[in-house]
């Protein structure tokens, strides 16, 4: 025998199927998205820039590796705005035995092949720990890169970093480049230039390139 249910329970009880679905959507949904207020904010906005410093066995981007990274970033006025990230990667002893004299003599007189050796970050954890310092501070696809002849280093970052290089802004800023048109238009600048220390080690590079390009900005863009 058919009973009637009055339009008021139907709806009472869609009412409450619906509060129940809507409970459980949002149950499912929190554990998929991240607690906001528990993340940190950026510590730079779009106008920062990513330093970076790489040293490689070599300057093929293929065949060599990455066996150091340095990274900070800075705001548009060239102050830094991070604790530096610094780390050797460990790499089979092959890696290093095929290195070039030039690459030999000077990483083993600086002692990063020993730092190497005893690295405990292989390649994979090295992407990894340098994008999570990325997300931790600048936004994604915002910043540009910068360094002294910095597009090697974005080659190498392309192809064995790649996370990395995609979550940086494709623009890149070189130092390199600043100099060679100083050395053509304000020669006389070049001989008054921060003198870099050349130890080839990449937070010590870093620090240079930096105080390099507070340099021409001060001299060489105020006289153009």
């Amino acid at each position: 025998m058919l009973k009637f249910i009055s339009r008021g329970c139907i709806s009472s009880l869609t009412s409450r199927v619906s509060k129940f679905q809507c409970e459980n959507h949002h149950s499912k949904l929190s554990k998929l998205f991240v607690n906001m207020e528990t993340v940190p904010r950026l510590l730079a906005d779009k106008s920062s820039i990513v330093w970076m410093d790489l040293e490689m066995t070599g300057l093929n981007s293929i065949s060599d590796k990455i066996i150091e990274v340095a990274c900070l970033i800075t705001d548009k006025d060239l102050k830094v705005l991070t604790e530096g990230l610094c780390f050797a990667i460990k790499h089979p002893k092959e890696v290093f035995e095929q290195m070039n004299e030039w690459c030999m003599k000077q990483h083993n007189e600086s002692g990063l092949v020993k730092k190497c050796f005893e690295s405990d970050i292989t390649p994979e954890r090295a992407e990894k720990i340098l994008l999570d310092y990325l997300q931790k501070h600048v936004p994604e696809g915002k910043c540009p890169l910068a360094g002294n002849s910095i597009y090697m280093d974005r080659l190498f970052l392309r192809h064995h970093m790649p996370s990395v290089d995609i979550y940086l802004h494709y623009r890149v800023i070189d130092i390199s480049s600043i100099k060679e048109l100083c050395r053509r238009w304000r020669s006389d600048l070049i001989k008054s230039a921060p003198e870099k220390r050349l130890l080839h080690r990449s937070l010590e590079d870093l620090q240079d390139s930096i105080e390099e390009l507070k340099y021409y900005r001060d001299n060489f863009f105020k006289t153009i």
